[in-house]
């Protein structure tokens, strides 16, 4: 299978950012799959559903979400009756909608999707996502019902997100990080063949403080005090994310590749720079 997982949208920018190229990637490299965390794609801050319907009329099969799940208070109700959005899995017990679900590609062939929090540095202590995933994987074996499977582990620490690389080593098709909205140069297939990237980045406009326009950041960092809100940038966006193949009988990844397109980071696509 052909896979893609997109980073944190951030803004209007990164909306335009997948409206505008994603439509033309499924066809020109043959997806079978695509997953785009949605969570800053409101004014950086949640998903509102009508954002939501926009990125999945672009072409996301499946949007993940993040700490900010529910900043946007609609989609409290909206993700009971979208079953394309997850929300994290080890989020509270109470919360709507679900964390992982099996979703039907191309071909009929089915790919597992789940979303975690991570613990280390994070604003409020979250329940163990090892453990949480765990239960998920012994479910849906991979190369079983599930062709192929995507967890995005959200959080901050690099060290926590390449440990859940190596926890579901050869159960999963991809550990992929989002949160932090830079994107890693550590992208690989492990041993036992799950690819992994510690985190995506974003798709968003680079010219800022992660998604952020410069200003008030460089504020609160240079004086320690805040003047205005955190306002996403607007300039030109760079869509970023991994691009997986997976072995259509194991489910286990042959190739892997970071996505970076238009903006400022240097061009990279499924087949190297371009």
């Amino acid at each position: 299978m052909r896979l893609l997982f997109l980073g944190d949208v951030m803004g209007r920018a990164g909306r335009a950012a997948v409206t505008g190229t994603l439509p033309r990637l499924k066809t020109d490299w043959r997806l079978d799959f695509v997953v785009v965390n949605g969570e800053n794609a409101t004014s950086g801050a949640g998903l509102s559903p009508a954002h939501a319907q926009v990125l999945l009329n672009a072409g996301a099969d499946c949007l993940t979400l993040g700490d900010h799940a529910f900043d946007q208070r609609d989609m409290l109700q909206f993700i009971e009756r979208e079953p394309r959005i997850l929300r994290p899995l080890n989020y509270a017990k109470t919360a709507p909608g679900r964390g992982h679900q099996l979703f039907e590609a191309k071909g009929g062939r089915k790919v597992l999707v789940m979303q975690v929090l991570g613990q280390v540095f994070m604003k409020r202590p979250f329940p163990d996502p090892f453990s949480a995933v765990e239960g998920v994987l012994r479910s849906h074996p991979l190369g079983g019902l599930a062709a192929a499977a995507i967890i995005d582990m959200h959080c901050e620490a690099t060290s926590e997100k390449m440990a859940m690389g190596h926890f579901c080593d050869g159960r999963a098709s991809l550990v992929v990080g989002t949160h932090t909205h830079v994107p890693t140069a550590d992208t690989q297939i492990l041993p036992a063949g799950t690819a992994l990237q510690s985190d995506a980045g974003m798709c968003g406009d680079y010219n800022s403080v992660i998604g952020m326009d410069k200003g008030e950041p460089l504020r609160r960092f240079i004086t320690g005090m805040p003047k205005d809100r955190f306002t996403p940038a607007t300039g030109e966006p760079t869509l970023s994310g991994v691009f997986v193949e997976t072995d259509d009988r194991t489910g286990k990844a042959l190739r892997v590749a970071p996505i970076r397109l238009g903006g400022r980071l240097q061009q990279a696509g499924p087949d190297g720079p371009l």
